[in-house]
């Protein structure tokens, strides 16, 4: 049953309460905590991003095109669409040979508010450079170019880019292909529906990829574990969970937001991986729950947990940026 995790409350009196399931797990896959359902199934949206480049990596991508490790974080990313974010997918594009008007993702506003707002004094439109994908749509392009794929329409599941990616997220979270669920992403990019538990051993094997069977598989996810926690930033952005977690924990955790509510983290070097759906699909209150959790569990110190939250903030502000409430855990 899905739990309540979180509570924001105004002058103390409890306005809106967030439920949702949390699963921490080992590279066995044995439940090492949970709160709800470890077993929720839910579309893993943006999470899987780590796993859908993977492909690219193997096939010898980075060498082929001078990929850099701010590149490769990208191809994983949800990012702000701030101007660095920009510019780099656009060096991104020219590298593998493709242009704006190949991707697929649509044109869409910055996620970082204030990058969104200068475009708005601009009076200019953003564009699908400014869509959080386009760095994982610039890699699927990729693919699709070394592999020898025809590139029309890559983002649909029947293209054998898409179906390399169903098979990774088959063979990294046990669920048969059959079995999973098959969604669309705001993006236009198949999304996969399966529990959570599953999900989180793919982030416990993220975590630890040395113990694959396949030594070029295991260089490769390790390639890009590296790539995300060396570059936080191009993973997502100024003021953002994903960011803060692996520049606070200088590298220890790796951490991937999902859209509506889904949140994966990698504990490295551990063999652990965390997945969590807040019910509702608010985001915001993903941050207070993986904080505590993360804390609570011993894989950040307080001091660690006390400056995430400094940085991420769970006071309520009114229009005059008064703190008028907090979002606070209850587990």
């Amino acid at each position: 049953m899905t739990a309540e995790l979180v509570h924001a409350s105004r002058n103390s009196f409890v306005e809106n309460i967030y439920r949702g399931d949390v699963v921490v797990v080992d590279q066995e896959g044995n439940t090492l905590f949970k709160l709800g359902d470890a077993k929720k199934p839910t579309y893993w949206r943006s999470s899987a991003k780590p796993f859908q480049i993977l492909p690219f990596v193997e096939a010898g991508g980075l060498e082929a095109h001078d990929i850099t490790g701010e590149e490769l974080a990208l191809m994983c990313a949800s990012h702000g669409g701030e101007p660095e974010h920009i510019r780099a997918v656009g060096k991104l594009l020219h590298k593998i040979n493709f242009s704006e008007d190949d991707l697929r993702c649509g044109a869409a506003a910055p996620m970082y508010q204030p990058a969104a707002n200068d475009i708005l004094k601009q009076q200019k439109e953003w564009t699908q450079l400014h869509n959080c994908c386009s760095g994982k749509h610039s890699g699927m392009l990729a693919i699709a170019s070394m592999k020898g794929y025809p590139i029309d329409e890559y983002e649909n599941i029947e293209h054998p880019v898409q179906q390399e990616a169903l098979q990774i997220a088959s063979e990294f979270t046990e669920v048969p292909v059959d079995q999973i669920g098959i969604g669309v992403d705001g993006c236009g990019a198949p999304i996969f529906y399966l529990p959570l538990n599953q999900m989180a051993k793919a982030y416990a094997m993220l975590s630890r990829p040395e113990v694959l069977p396949d030594p070029k598989r295991a260089d490769a996810l390790k390639t890009i574990g590296k790539a995300m926690t060396d570059h936080p930033w191009f993973v997502a952005g100024t003021g953002r969970l994903d960011t803060i977690l692996m520049e606070v924990s200088q590298g220890r955790l790796l951490a991937k937001l999902g859209a509506d509510g889904v949140y994966c983290v990698s504990v490295m070097g551990e063999g652990i991986g965390i997945a969590l759906k807040i019910e509702c699909g608010v985001i915001r209150a993903i941050e207070p729950v993986i904080v505590e959790l993360l804390r609570r569990m011993y894989f950040i110190s307080d001091a660690e947990a006390q400056e995430m939250g400094r940085q991420l903030d769970f006071s309520i502000y009114n229009h005059r940026k008064e703190v008028i409430g907090v979002m606070k855990t209850v587990f």
